[in-house]
Protein backbone atom coordinates (compact mmCIF):
# COMPACT_ATOMS: atom_id res chain seq x y z
CA UNK A 1 0.00 0.00 0.00
CA UNK A 2 1.60 3.30 -1.08
CA UNK A 3 1.67 6.05 2.01
CA UNK A 4 -1.66 8.09 0.86
CA UNK A 5 -3.36 4.45 0.94
CA UNK A 6 -1.79 4.04 4.28
CA UNK A 7 -2.55 7.65 5.92
CA UNK A 8 -6.26 7.55 4.46
CA UNK A 9 -6.55 3.16 6.17
CA UNK A 10 -4.97 5.12 9.53
CA UNK A 11 -7.17 8.35 9.38
CA UNK A 12 -10.43 8.44 7.77
CA UNK A 13 -11.39 12.28 8.18
CA UNK A 14 -10.06 15.34 9.15
CA UNK A 15 -7.23 14.89 6.62
CA UNK A 16 -5.30 18.22 6.08
CA UNK A 17 -3.40 18.24 2.40
CA UNK A 18 -1.71 21.96 2.32
CA UNK A 19 -0.72 23.34 -0.75
CA UNK A 20 2.94 24.81 -1.37
CA UNK A 21 4.95 26.37 -3.88
CA UNK A 22 8.38 25.09 -4.91
CA UNK A 23 10.95 27.86 -4.61
CA UNK A 24 9.11 30.01 -2.36
CA UNK A 25 9.78 32.44 -0.86
CA UNK A 26 13.15 31.38 -1.27
CA UNK A 27 15.02 29.49 -3.71
CA UNK A 28 15.69 27.08 -0.78
CA UNK A 29 12.65 27.03 1.26
CA UNK A 30 11.36 24.08 -0.32
CA UNK A 31 11.81 21.59 2.10
CA UNK A 32 12.10 24.21 5.14
CA UNK A 33 8.56 24.70 4.44
CA UNK A 34 7.52 21.65 3.84
CA UNK A 35 8.74 20.29 7.12
CA UNK A 36 6.87 22.69 9.36
CA UNK A 37 4.14 21.72 7.85
CA UNK A 38 4.58 18.23 8.94
CA UNK A 39 5.82 19.63 12.17
CA UNK A 40 2.68 21.41 12.65
CA UNK A 41 0.03 19.18 11.32
CA UNK A 42 -0.28 19.10 8.11
CA UNK A 43 -0.75 15.58 7.00
CA UNK A 44 -0.34 15.53 3.49
CA UNK A 45 1.74 17.90 1.28
CA UNK A 46 0.85 19.17 -2.33
CA UNK A 47 4.41 20.51 -3.96
CA UNK A 48 3.22 22.97 -6.57
CA UNK A 49 5.64 23.18 -9.52
CA UNK A 50 5.87 26.69 -10.22
CA UNK A 51 4.72 27.01 -14.22
CA UNK A 52 4.39 30.61 -16.41
CA UNK A 53 1.02 29.63 -17.21
CA UNK A 54 -0.96 28.05 -14.46
CA UNK A 55 -4.47 27.46 -15.59
CA UNK A 56 -6.52 26.28 -11.79
CA UNK A 57 -4.27 28.29 -9.67
CA UNK A 58 -5.55 31.96 -8.81
CA UNK A 59 -3.57 35.35 -8.33
CA UNK A 60 -1.89 34.35 -4.98
CA UNK A 61 -0.27 31.08 -6.44
CA UNK A 62 0.20 32.56 -9.40
CA UNK A 63 2.10 35.21 -7.83
CA UNK A 64 4.10 32.80 -5.94
CA UNK A 65 5.04 30.66 -8.85
CA UNK A 66 6.48 33.85 -10.44
CA UNK A 67 8.44 34.67 -7.28
CA UNK A 68 9.22 30.79 -7.85
CA UNK A 69 10.68 31.33 -11.25
CA UNK A 70 12.57 34.46 -10.97
CA UNK A 71 14.34 32.41 -7.93
CA UNK A 72 15.80 30.03 -10.89
CA UNK A 73 13.26 26.92 -9.52
CA UNK A 74 12.92 24.30 -12.60
CA UNK A 75 11.88 20.37 -12.22
CA UNK A 76 15.11 19.34 -11.90
CA UNK A 77 16.48 21.72 -9.12
CA UNK A 78 13.12 20.59 -7.18
CA UNK A 79 14.48 17.02 -8.18
CA UNK A 80 17.65 17.99 -6.63
CA UNK A 81 16.07 19.96 -3.08
CA UNK A 82 13.93 16.69 -2.88
CA UNK A 83 16.88 14.18 -3.02
CA UNK A 84 17.09 13.22 0.65
CA UNK A 85 14.40 14.62 1.98
CA UNK A 86 12.90 10.65 2.74
CA UNK A 87 15.44 11.08 5.54
CA UNK A 88 13.17 12.87 7.62
CA UNK A 89 9.39 12.82 6.48
CA UNK A 90 6.82 10.68 6.72
CA UNK A 91 3.80 12.27 5.32
CA UNK A 92 3.33 11.76 1.62
CA UNK A 93 3.75 14.20 -1.04
CA UNK A 94 2.26 15.12 -4.01
CA UNK A 95 3.52 16.40 -7.13
CA UNK A 96 1.08 19.06 -8.72
CA UNK A 97 1.93 20.81 -11.94
CA UNK A 98 0.94 21.21 -15.63
CA UNK A 99 1.52 18.75 -18.73
CA UNK A 100 3.72 20.94 -20.82
CA UNK A 101 7.19 21.18 -18.25
CA UNK A 102 6.47 18.04 -17.60
CA UNK A 103 6.96 16.87 -21.45
CA UNK A 104 9.94 19.23 -21.74
CA UNK A 105 11.33 17.68 -19.22
CA UNK A 106 10.70 14.16 -20.23
CA UNK A 107 7.34 12.13 -19.05
CA UNK A 108 9.10 8.95 -18.42
CA UNK A 109 12.00 10.49 -16.85
CA UNK A 110 9.65 12.87 -14.57
CA UNK A 111 7.76 9.70 -13.19
CA UNK A 112 11.31 7.77 -12.39
CA UNK A 113 13.09 10.82 -10.73
CA UNK A 114 9.63 11.58 -8.72
CA UNK A 115 9.90 7.97 -7.50
CA UNK A 116 13.34 7.53 -7.13
CA UNK A 117 13.32 10.41 -4.18
CA UNK A 118 10.25 9.83 -3.05
CA UNK A 119 7.37 11.44 -4.10
CA UNK A 120 3.67 9.45 -3.58
CA UNK A 121 1.33 10.84 -6.27
CA UNK A 122 1.52 13.39 -9.10
CA UNK A 123 -1.63 16.27 -9.93
CA UNK A 124 -1.73 17.09 -13.34
CA UNK A 125 -4.76 18.76 -14.20
CA UNK A 126 -4.72 19.44 -17.68
CA UNK A 127 -4.34 15.92 -18.59
CA UNK A 128 -7.44 14.23 -20.52
CA UNK A 129 -8.93 11.41 -19.56
CA UNK A 130 -8.25 9.54 -22.29
CA UNK A 131 -4.75 10.89 -23.13
CA UNK A 132 -4.20 9.66 -19.52
CA UNK A 133 -5.35 6.20 -20.41
CA UNK A 134 -3.47 6.33 -24.21
CA UNK A 135 -0.04 7.32 -22.82
CA UNK A 136 0.34 8.25 -19.43
CA UNK A 137 -1.51 5.57 -17.24
CA UNK A 138 1.39 2.73 -17.83
CA UNK A 139 4.10 4.75 -17.05
CA UNK A 140 2.92 6.53 -13.90
CA UNK A 141 1.75 2.99 -12.43
CA UNK A 142 5.12 1.46 -13.56
CA UNK A 143 6.97 3.78 -11.13
CA UNK A 144 4.35 3.47 -8.33
CA UNK A 145 3.05 6.91 -8.10
CA UNK A 146 -0.56 7.59 -7.29
CA UNK A 147 -2.16 10.10 -9.91
CA UNK A 148 -5.25 11.94 -8.56
CA UNK A 149 -8.03 13.57 -11.03
CA UNK A 150 -10.28 16.77 -10.20
CA UNK A 151 -13.83 16.56 -10.45
CA UNK A 152 -16.19 19.99 -9.95
CA UNK A 153 -19.92 20.58 -9.70
CA UNK A 154 -20.83 20.27 -13.14
CA UNK A 155 -18.86 16.65 -13.35
CA UNK A 156 -21.86 14.64 -14.41
CA UNK A 157 -21.94 11.22 -12.35
CA UNK A 158 -21.15 8.95 -15.10
CA UNK A 159 -17.65 10.56 -15.46
CA UNK A 160 -17.40 11.21 -11.58
CA UNK A 161 -17.52 7.25 -11.96
CA UNK A 162 -14.92 6.77 -14.74
CA UNK A 163 -12.50 9.33 -12.99
CA UNK A 164 -13.09 7.34 -9.60
CA UNK A 165 -12.19 4.21 -11.09
CA UNK A 166 -9.12 5.73 -12.57
CA UNK A 167 -7.62 7.65 -10.13
CA UNK A 168 -5.39 6.25 -7.34
CA UNK A 169 -4.63 8.08 -3.55
CA UNK A 170 -7.65 10.33 -3.45
CA UNK A 171 -10.41 12.33 -5.68
CA UNK A 172 -9.62 16.25 -5.67
CA UNK A 173 -13.11 17.23 -5.27
CA UNK A 174 -13.08 21.09 -6.89
CA UNK A 175 -15.32 22.98 -4.39
CA UNK A 176 -16.68 25.23 -7.36
CA UNK A 177 -15.63 26.15 -11.36
CA UNK A 178 -13.71 28.82 -10.18
CA UNK A 179 -9.73 29.22 -9.82
CA UNK A 180 -8.07 28.84 -6.48
CA UNK A 181 -8.07 31.19 -3.65
CA UNK A 182 -11.55 32.22 -5.03
CA UNK A 183 -14.06 34.02 -1.98
CA UNK A 184 -17.60 31.51 -1.91
CA UNK A 185 -20.60 30.94 -0.06
CA UNK A 186 -19.41 27.55 1.32
CA UNK A 187 -22.18 26.02 2.40
CA UNK A 188 -24.00 26.06 -0.87
CA UNK A 189 -20.88 23.67 -1.68
CA UNK A 190 -22.62 21.19 0.69
CA UNK A 191 -25.21 19.69 -1.67
CA UNK A 192 -22.45 19.06 -4.20
CA UNK A 193 -20.36 17.25 -1.58
CA UNK A 194 -23.40 15.29 0.15
CA UNK A 195 -24.18 14.28 -3.53
CA UNK A 196 -20.14 12.86 -3.83
CA UNK A 197 -20.62 11.13 -0.25
CA UNK A 198 -23.83 8.88 -1.51
CA UNK A 199 -22.04 8.04 -4.67
CA UNK A 200 -19.85 5.56 -2.19
CA UNK A 201 -16.52 6.05 -4.54
CA UNK A 202 -13.46 3.83 -4.03
CA UNK A 203 -11.21 6.47 -3.30
CA UNK A 204 -11.56 9.19 -0.42
CA UNK A 205 -12.27 12.57 -1.32
CA UNK A 206 -10.76 15.83 -0.46
CA UNK A 207 -12.11 19.32 -1.14
CA UNK A 208 -9.91 21.85 -2.43
CA UNK A 209 -10.80 25.40 -3.66
CA UNK A 210 -12.03 27.82 -1.37
CA UNK A 211 -11.02 25.87 2.06
CA UNK A 212 -8.79 29.22 4.32
CA UNK A 213 -10.00 28.51 7.92
CA UNK A 214 -11.13 26.22 10.89
CA UNK A 215 -14.81 27.01 9.48
CA UNK A 216 -14.40 25.85 5.96
CA UNK A 217 -11.79 23.20 6.71
CA UNK A 218 -14.90 21.41 9.35
CA UNK A 219 -17.48 22.40 6.78
CA UNK A 220 -15.85 20.24 4.13
CA UNK A 221 -14.32 17.37 6.34
CA UNK A 222 -18.78 16.70 7.36
CA UNK A 223 -18.88 14.65 3.86
CA UNK A 224 -15.25 14.33 2.52
CA UNK A 225 -11.96 12.77 4.28
CA UNK A 226 -10.75 16.44 4.90
CA UNK A 227 -9.54 19.42 2.43
CA UNK A 228 -7.31 20.69 0.57
CA UNK A 229 -5.86 24.67 1.86
CA UNK A 230 -3.44 26.47 -0.90
CA UNK A 231 -3.98 30.28 -1.52
CA UNK A 232 -4.68 30.66 2.52
CA UNK A 233 -1.53 29.33 3.42
CA UNK A 234 0.18 30.99 0.43
CA UNK A 235 -0.68 34.36 1.99
CA UNK A 236 0.34 33.72 5.35
CA UNK A 237 4.22 32.75 4.09
CA UNK A 238 3.94 36.22 2.75
CA UNK A 239 2.89 37.88 6.24
CA UNK A 240 7.03 37.06 7.33
CA UNK A 241 9.98 35.85 7.05
CA UNK A 242 9.61 33.10 9.54
CA UNK A 243 8.28 30.23 7.76
CA UNK A 244 8.45 28.15 11.14
CA UNK A 245 6.04 30.45 13.03
CA UNK A 246 3.66 31.66 10.50
CA UNK A 247 2.95 27.97 9.38
CA UNK A 248 2.67 27.22 13.11
CA UNK A 249 0.34 30.03 13.94
CA UNK A 250 -1.82 29.42 10.22
CA UNK A 251 -2.07 25.82 11.18
CA UNK A 252 -3.10 26.11 14.82
CA UNK A 253 -5.92 28.11 13.33
CA UNK A 254 -6.78 25.49 11.18
CA UNK A 255 -6.60 22.13 13.25
CA UNK A 256 -5.80 24.02 16.63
Amino acid sequence: MSRIGELFKRKQQRILNVYCTAGYPQLESTVDVMRALQMHGADLIELGMPYSDPLADGPVIQASSAVALDNGMTISRLFDQLKDFRKDFQVPVVLMGYLNPVIQYGFERFCADAASVGVDGLIIPDIPVYEFERDYKEVIERYGLDFIFLVTPETPEERIRKIDALSTGFLYAVSSSSITGSDKDFSAVEAYLQRLKAMNLSNPILVGFGIKDKETFETASKYTAGAIIGSAYIKALQRSNDVGKETKDFLEGVIG
